[in-house]
């Protein structure tokens, strides 16, 4: 089916801090919405990069070396294998572009892991 989403719509949609709706498929991966807020998790994806897009808000990522900021219209593609802590310091809404095979946690399981998504 061919239909527009509307971003601001759909973030009105959930409420829940973290874990990743679907809003979309493209090709073999999924268009996800999330809202974060505080500090995730240090993990990476083995064998998927993935893309932050930052609609609204500031996202700093860290990585072992360094620190990236995100504003808002800003995005970042973090390479499979990359170890990295997303923080939220205010709410922000973020676009995820990353395989459908993606963990939201990668190699790590624990209470913030996904391993369903909703359909929104």
């Amino acid at each position: 089916m061919i239909d527009k989403v509307n971003l601001e719509e759909k973030f009105k949609c959930f409420y829940d801090y973290w874990p990743p709706e679907i809003v979309g498929n493209l090709n073999d991966a999924h268009v996800k919405l999330a809202k974060l807020k505080g500090e995730f998790t240090w993990h990476q994806h083995e064998h998927e990069d993935e893309m932050f897009y930052i609609v609204k808000g500031s996202l700093l990522i860290k990585f072992r070396d360094k620190e990236i900021r995100l504003e808002e219209g800003e995005f970042l593609i973090i390479p499979k294998g990359v170890e990295h802590l997303p923080v939220a310091e205010e709410e922000v809404h973020v676009v995820l572009i990353e395989p459908k095979t993606t963990l939201n946690t990668g190699e790590k399981q624990n209470e913030l892991t996904r391993e369903q998504l909703e359909y929104i």
